[in-house]
C-alpha cells in the first residue's frame, strides 16, 4: 500500500509529495524545492529511506510547483509527466519567477503528456488520473483507491479552492471539476494538497464555504 511524505518548500510554502510502497518504489509530485538545502532534505529522505523514483509529475505548471523539476529529473534520470494544456504554463514558470524574484532553472527535458483519465502505473501500484481544471488548464489530480487518498494539487484545499484569476484559470470550471471529480470520490478519501493541511472529501463536502 502506497505511503505519502509531504515536504513543504519554498518560499510560497507548497507541498511536495513522495509516494512510495513497501518494495521502496517511490514516485515525486510537485517537486517545489527552491534553495539546495531543500533539495539536500528530499534526497536525503529518498537516500536514507532506501527508495528508488520511478517517475516524475506535476498536477499542475504553475512556478511553485515546478521549482524542483529539472533537480529531481536530473539526479533520478526522470521525465517529466504533465498534462498537455500544462506546457504553455511550464514555459512561462521562469519569467512568473523573475516577477517574484524567485529567478530558477526551468526544467528543458524530453516530456511524457498525461492523458484526460486513465490509470498512472508504477511498480503494482497505481493512480487514477482525475482531470481537474479551472485553476489552471490542465491541472490533475491522483487518486489511489487503495490506500484512500487524493492528490489534489491545488484544486480543493482544507477549508478552500484554488486560485482562478492566474492564467488559464477559471471559476465555474473549477468548482465544476471539484464537484464532479473530487467529490464523487468517497468521503473518507483524505485530500492531500498543494497548500496547507490535509483534510477529506467528506469534510469539505460539509465545511468549505465555496461548495456548502
Amino acid at each position: 500500500m502506497l505511503k505519502v511524505k509531504a515536504f513543504v518548500f519554498n518560499p510560497i510554502q507548497e507541498n511536495t509529495y513522495l509516494l512510495y510502497n513497501e518494495r521502496g518504489k517511490c514516485i515525486i509530485i510537485d517537486p517545489g524545492c527552491y534553495y539546495p538545502e531543500e533539495n539536500e532534505v528530499l534526497q536525503a529522505y529518498i537516500s536514507k529511506s532506501g527508495l528508488q523514483c520511478q517517475l516524475l509529475l506535476n498536477t499542475h505548471c504553475h512556478l511553485d510547483h515546478v521549482f524542483g523539476n529539472k533537480y529531481v529529473a536530473e539526479k533520478y534520470g526522470l521525465k517529466l509527466h504533465i498534462h498537455a494544456n500544462e506546457k504553455q504554463m511550464l514555459d512561462l514558470a521562469p519569467a512568473s519567477g523573475l516577477m517574484y524574484n524567485l529567478p530558477f532553472d526551468n526544467y528543458a527535458g524530453e516530456i511524457d503528456y498525461i492523458p484526460d483519465s486513465g490509470k498512472i502505473y508504477f511498480d503494482e501500484e497505481e493512480l487514477e488520473i482525475l482531470f481537474t481544471p479551472g485553476h489552471s488548464p490542465g491541472h490533475l489530480s491522483f487518486y489511489n483507491q487503495k490506500a484512500g487518498f487524493v492528490i489534489s494539487g491545488d484544486a480543493l484545499f482544507y477549508r478552500s479552492i484554488g486560485r482562478t484569476d492566474l492564467p488559464g484559470g477559471d471559476f465555474d470550471t473549477l468548482i465544476h471539476s471539484i464537484r464532479n471529480k473530487l467529490f464523487a470520490l468517497p468521503d473518507e478519501t483524505l485530500v492531500y494538497s498543494g497548500h496547507g493541511p490535509q483534510t477529506s472529501i467528506g469534510e469539505e463536502k460539509l465545511e468549505n464555504p465555496f461548495l456548502v
